[in-house]
C-alpha cells in the first residue's frame, strides 16, 4: 500500500496544465451555442409558434398542445443539425443531484428502416418509470409508474450527442418526486403574493420575480490521490487524516495567483458553461488548500438552478480531463474550511425594480421597508423550516465550524437599516437611506471608495447586503431548490397574510400610506428575534438565541422535524407547493438519506481502520519489538533499557491505540447492527446519530495519533500535506 502511496504522490507531482485549446469565438459569440433559447427559437420555429411559446414562457402560461409539435419539430432539427442523436427528460430527483434516460430519434420507418422521429407527445411528457428514485413511500414497487413532463422555462441543451429537455418528476398520482415541481410551485406563489404588495406602490406590476446567484465553493485533488484513498473515492470526504503542520491558517492561498493546472481547468470549465449558456463569470482561489469557487451573473431562480446542477455535473467531467477530482462535498478535510454554495436572492418587479434595493423617493423606500419586513417575518416564523431546507449528513459537519455560519438562523441588517427600522418602531419616521459615503485611503494613485450602506457579517447565516439577502447556510453539494422552494414559500404565504390586513384596512378607510407604515412596524416588532448583527459564532449568541425561542437544534434528523410542524404544513398547504402527503414523503427520504450516508461512511472507515491501518501501526510496533530486543540483546540491562526507553514508550502508545480502535469498531459496528432492526426511519436516522457517530469520531482520533507515530515509509494512505498541496 505504501508503493501505491507515492506511486500515488509521484505522479501528481508530475502533473503538468493539461492544455486547453482556446476558440476563435469570444464570449458573446460562443455564449449559448448549445442552448435552444430565444435566438434559436426564431431561427428554428415559424413565428406563430415561436410568439406562442415566448408568450407562454413570460406570462406563466401552459403552451397550448397543439403547438407542441411544431416546437418538437424546430426543436429536433437544431439538435440534429449540432450533432444530436438522442434526447432526454432531464429532471432532479430527490437524490439532490440530476437523472436522465436516454433515447434515440429513431422509429420504424415501415420498409424494414428507421427514420428519425420526435414528436410534441415525447416532447411534452414521458414516462421515465425510474422506479428505483427515493419516494418516501409514495409509490410502491407494484405502483411503479413515473411522469416527467417538460418545463417550458427552462431552455432545452446539448449535453455531447444528447438533446436535454429540463423537466418535472411526478407521480402516477400526481405528487411531486424532484426538486424542480415545488419550486415551480413556491416561485408561482411569490410571483402571485408579490405582486399583490408590490401594486400597493404601483399598480401597473404584472409580475415579481425571483433572482438566485449562486456561489460555488468546490476542492480539487489530482486524480492519482483521489484514487488512493478508498474513503474520498466512496464518501466525497476523508474519514480520517492528521492536519497538515501548513494549512490555512497563513491565508495565503485566499485570493491567491490561481495555479496553472487548476487556470487550464477553470478556463475549460468557463468554455464549456458559456456554451451552455451558464454565466459564468467569477473565479477564484478560496480560503482552504486547494479550495476554489466559481460564480455566475445572478438568473431567474428556476434556470439558475438548473445552470447549477448542470455547472456541477459538467465540473466533474471537466476535472477528469484535467486530471482532477472535483470533491463537492460540504467538509471533505478536517481542520480547513468546507465548502458552501450561498444563495443570494432577491426579488424584482417585471417592470425592473428592485425591491430590496432602497429607492431615491419615500414611496420607493417604503416599498423596499415594506419587502424587508416581511421577508424578516416569514424567516422568523419559520427560522426551524429554513433551517431544516439546509440540513444534511455533510453539511452537518460544515456549520458553525468557525468558518460558516451557526446552526441557528438569524438576519443581519447592517448598522444603518436596523437604525431605520427601529425608528419606524419608535414612531421616528424617516425613511431616507443615505447615499454611499466615501473614503480616501491617503494614496493619490487610487480613486475615492464608495463604501455601501451595509457591510457583510460573515457569521450570519442570512445577510442584507444591499439589494439582496445572501443566504450562506446552503451546504456545496446540495440542490439550491431546497432552500429557494422553503424560503420563497415563507415569504410568499407572509406576503399574503400582509395584503389581506392591508386591503381589510383600506376597505374600512384607512390610508394605504398610513396602514401599510402600520403592519410594517408590527412585523418589525414582532420579528426583533430574529435580528442579530453580532458574532453568530459566540457561546453567548447560543445562549442568546435560545431565550429568544429561535430554533437551536443541531442534530440533522430532528432538524428534518420542522417539516411537518403544523405552522409547516399549513404554510406548504395555503401556498400550494407541498401537500402534506408531499412532505411526510420527502422527510421519509431526507431520513433515509442521511442514515444511508453515516452507514456508508461507518463501513468505509470500518474497513480501513481493521484492514489499512492497524496491519501497518502493528507492523510498526514489530519493527521497534524487535530494535528493542536487539538493544537487548547487544547491551547491559540498564544500557538496553535507556537505549529503548524512547522505543518502549511509542509502542506502549501504539499498543493502546490499536486497543481504543478495535474496541470502537466492534462497539461502532454493534450500534449499527441495532439501529438497521429500527423500522422507523426517524428513529433510525436518530440512533446513527447518536450512537454511530460518536465511535467514528474516537476511531478517527485514534487513527490520526496513529500516523504521527507510524514510520512515514509504510503509512498506506496519502496524507493531508500530499492531497492539499500537490499542484
Amino acid at each position: 500500500m505504501s508503493t501505491l502511496r507515492f506511486k500515488a504522490v509521484e505522479e501528481a507531482m508530475g502533473r503538468k496544465a493539461v492544455p486547453v485549446e482556446v476558440p476563435e469565438e469570444r464570449p458573446e459569440t460562443l455564449y449559448g451555442k448549445k442552448v435552444f433559447n430565444r435566438q434559436k427559437m426564431f431561427e428554428y420555429l415559424p413565428r406563430e409558434t415561436f410568439d406562442v411559446l415566448v408568450d407562454s414562457i413570460d406570462n406563466r402560461k401552459p403552451l397550448p398542445r397543439e403547438y407542441a409539435d411544431s416546437v418538437a419539430a424546430g426543436m429536433k432539427k437544431w439538435a440534429i443539425d449540432n450533432g444530436a442523436r438522442h434526447y432526454t427528460h432531464w429532471f432532479q430527483p430527490l437524490t439532490d443531484g440530476t437523472a436522465e434516460k436516454h433515447d434515440s430519434f429513431i422509429e420504424h420507418d415501415g420498409k424494414g428502416g428507421v427514420v428519425e422521429k420526435f414528436t410534441g407527445k415525447m416532447l411534452v411528457q414521458q414516462e421515465p418509470d425510474a422506479s428505483s428514485f427515493p419516494s418516501g413511500g409514495i409509490r410502491n414497487t407494484f405502483e411503479a409508474r413515473g411522469y416527467s413532463a417538460w418545463d417550458i422555462s427552462s431552455p432545452a441543451f446539448l449535453i455531447g450527442e444528447t438533446l436535454c429537455i429540463p423537466t418535472i418528476f411526478i407521480s402516477y398520482t400526481g405528487e411531486s418526486l424532484d426538486y424542480k415541481t415545488p419550486l415551480l410551485r413556491a416561485l408561482n406563489a411569490v410571483d402571485k403574493a408579490g405582486t399583490r404588495v408590490a401594486r400597493f406602490f404601483d399598480p401597473e406590476v404584472k409580475h415579481v420575480n425571483a433572482y438566485l446567484g449562486w456561489e460555488q465553493e468546490y476542492f480539487l485533488v489530482d486524480e492519482a490521490l483521489y484514487s488512493a484513498r478508498p474513503d474520498l473515492a466512496l464518501t466525497g470526504r476523508t474519514l480520517m487524516g492528521h492536519e497538515s503542520a501548513k494549512n490555512q491558517q497563513l491565508e495565503d492561498h485566499y485570493f491567491g495567483a490561481i495555479p496553472s493546472r487548476v487556470e487550464a481547468f477553470m478556463f475549460d470549465l468557463e468554455l464549456e458553461g458559456h456554451k451552455l449558456g451558464i454565466p459564468v463569470k467569477t473565479r477564484h482561489n478560496e480560503v482552504a488548500p486547494n479550495q476554489f469557487e466559481l460564480a455566475p451573473i445572478f438568473e431567474e431562480v428556476n434556470l439558475a438552478n438548473d445552470h447549477n446542477l448542470l455547472i456541477m455535473s459538467v465540473m466533474r467531467e471537466v476535472g477528469k480531463r484535467h486530471n482532477f477530482r472535483v470533491l463537492l462535498h460540504e467538509k471533505p478535510f478536517a481542520g480547513i474550511n468546507g465548502s458552501g454554495k450561498h444563495n443570494n436572492w432577491s426579488l424584482g418587479t417585471d417592470k425592473g425594480v428592485l425591491l430590496f434595493s432602497p429607492g431615491k423617493t419615500q414611496k420607493d423606500n417604503l416599498q423596499f421597508i415594506t419587502f424587508v419586513a416581511n421577508v424578516m417575518a416569514a424567516v422568523h416564523k419559520h427560522n426551524a423550516l429554513i433551517k431544516a431546507s439546509i440540513a444534511s449528513a455533510t453539511n452537518s459537519h460544515r456549520l458553525g465550524a468557525n468558518e460558516a455560519p451557526p446552526a441557528i438562523i438569524s438576519i443581519f441588517l447592517g448598522e444603518q437599516l436596523s437604525h431605520i427600522l427601529q425608528n419606524i418602531v419608535d414612531d421616528k419616521v424617516n425613511l431616507e437611506l443615505s447615499d454611499k459615503e466615501s473614503v480616501t485611503v491617503g494614496v493619490n494613485q487610487t480613486p475615492e471608495i464608495l463604501i455601501d450602506s451595509t457591510d457583510r457579517n460573515r457569521t450570519s447565516p442570512f445577510a442584507f447586503v444591499g439589494n439582496r439577502f445572501e443566504f450562506r447556510a446552503m451546504g456545496s453539494s446540495t440542490n439550491c431548490a431546497a432552500s429557494m422552494l422553503a424560503l420563497n414559500a415563507a415569504v410568499a404565504d407572509q406576503l399574503n397574510i400582509f395584503a389581506d390586513k392591508i386591503e381589510e384596512k383600506v376597505k374600512t378607510g384607512e390610508d394605504l400610506n398610513v396602514a401599510i407604515l402600520d403592519e410594517v412596524k408590527s412585523l418589525i416588532e414582532k420579528s426583533k428575534p430574529i435580528h442579530f448583527d453580532g458574532n453568530g459564532y459566540s457561546d453567548e449568541w447560543k445562549e442568546e438565541a435560545a431565550r429568544r425561542g429561535l430554533d437551536c437544534e443541531t442534530s440533522a434528523p430532528k432538524i428534518f422535524d420542522a417539516y411537518l410542524s403544523d405552522s409547516s404544513k399549513e404554510m406548504f398547504s395555503r401556498t400550494g407547493v407541498l401537500t402534506e402527503v408531499e412532505l411526510e414523503a420527502r422527510n421519509e427520504v431526507k431520513w433515509e438519506m442521511y442514515t444511508k450516508k453515516i452507514q456508508i461512511e461507518a463501513r468505509v472507515l470500518g474497513d480501513l481502520a481493521i484492514n489499512h491501518i492497524l496491519p501497518v501501526a502493528k507492523r510498526y510496533e514489530l519493527t521497534l519489538l524487535d530494535c528493542v530486543k536487539k538493544t537487548t540483546d547487544l547491551f547491559p540491562p540498564e544500557k538496553a533499557a535507556e537505549l529503548s526507553e524512547d522505543d518502549m514508550e511509542t509502542i506502549e502508545k501504539i499498543v493502546g491505540h490499536i486497543k481504543v480502535i478495535k474496541k470502537e469498531v466492534n462497539e461502532m459496528v454493534n450500534a449499527r447492527r441495532i439501529a438497521n432492526k429500527i423500522s422507523n426511519e426517524r428513529e433510525k436516522a436518530i440512533a446513527y446519530h447518536d450512537t454511530v457517530l460518536p465511535h467514528m469520531d474516537t476511531i478517527r482520533y485514534h487513527i490520526d495519533k496513529l500516523e504521527l507515530m507510524v514510520d512515514n515509509e509504510i503509512w498506506p494512505l496519502p496524507k493531508y500535506r500530499e492531497l492539499l498541496f500537490i499542484r
